[in-house]
């Protein structure tokens, strides 16, 4: 049976954000082995997509200083993508001399935000991304692009959707192969959803070339996915555990958790070709090098029935 004046789709594909955009808010610092295992354990649990690392500055993001030994060290299955956020020409430059194969830019639709991460205005940051574009092209690369606060800034409140509009058009210009919208400080709700998506769509942007990146600091992402499925949205990003945040985000909780989302999905009857249980295992591995427990809401409930520890 399905929702009432609902299409949604049959498969959805998983952009697995974990040990990048989850790990790279823990403050304890997690082994370079582990972080290579988990990442393993996560492309074995079938996720198409496992974000592996960032080559930015070390100094930006010491939890990622060892992004080259992370992706020259890792045994990559042939089926699943490893990319890599890169912030620079330079980064650019740096993960194919560790063998990436795919990467993704990020900006934001406030200059403020983008200011405090990559100290850059909008302009300026797609400025920047020109030349990663260019040389993606030359080796065959696809690229993502991130936007942040499509739907609130940490320190602007409020942004206009047809910020994120223009940001897409952009980016899509230079010739990225997807989008994805982020909701960084976790305020979004569903209207919010459909009107961006809605704006979007107005925009001759098409929605299998968007994917949608909700934080569950208020308890709306898993609300959000469902509008955005219904919209027509396929691709997901999701954190194993809802690790996550953002250094640069004052208080914004993890991301949607990657076992919260594929219980609600596999509950619906749409395939993502992902093992629950193994991703269950996969933020088992990891918990004991956090210094709080998962968050995730699936993860805690078979935890507790299984009577293992975190």
């Amino acid at each position: 049976m399905q929702l009432v004046n609902a299409t949604l789709p049959d498969t959805v594909r998983i952009v697995e954000v974990g040990p990048r955009d989850g790990l790279q808010n823990e403050k304890s610092q997690i082994p370079t082995e582990q972080k290579i295992k988990f990442i393993q354990l996560l492309a074995e649990a079938g996720l198409p997509v496992v974000e592996a690392t960032s080559f930015v500055s070390p100094r930006a993001i010491p939890q990622l200083s060892d992004a080259a030994t992370v992706m020259t060290s890792l045994r990559r299955q042939p089926a699943v993508e490893y990319p890599v956020l890169v912030p620079n020409l330079k980064g650019m430059e740096r993960a194919l001399e560790s063998g990436v194969r795919a990467v993704a830019v990020f900006t934001a639709a406030s200059d403020s935000f983008t200011r405090h991460n990559i100290n850059a205005s909008i302009a300026e940051s797609l400025a920047n991304f020109r030349p990663i574009l260019d040389l993606a092209r030359k080796e065959a690369i696809p690229v993502r692009g991130y936007i942040s606060t499509v739907f609130g800034c940490p320190y602007e409140g409020e942004v206009d959707p047809h910020r994120a509009v223009e940001v897409a058009g952009a980016l899509f210009e230079m010739g990225v192969a997807e989008i994805s919208l982020g909701d960084t400080i976790g305020v979004a709700n569903p209207m919010q959803v459909a009107h961006v998506l809605n704006l979007m769509l107005q925009a001759d942007i098409e929605l299998d070339q968007i994917g949608v990146h909700f934080h569950d600091t208020r308890g709306t992402a898993l609300a959000n996915v469902l509008v955005a499925l219904q919209m027509g949205v396929t691709t997901i990003d999701a954190s194993a555990g809802g690790l996550g945040g953002c250094p640069y985000a004052p208080g914004a909780a993890g991301n949607l958790a990657t076992e919260d989302l594929l219980y609600m999905l596999n509950g619906m009857g749409i395939k993502t070709g992902v093992d629950l249980d193994k991703v269950v295992e996969a933020t088992r591995f990891i918990a004991p090098y956090l210094d709080h427990p998962p968050l995730s809401k699936y993860y805690q409930a078979a935890i507790a029935a299984t009577g293992k520890d975190q």
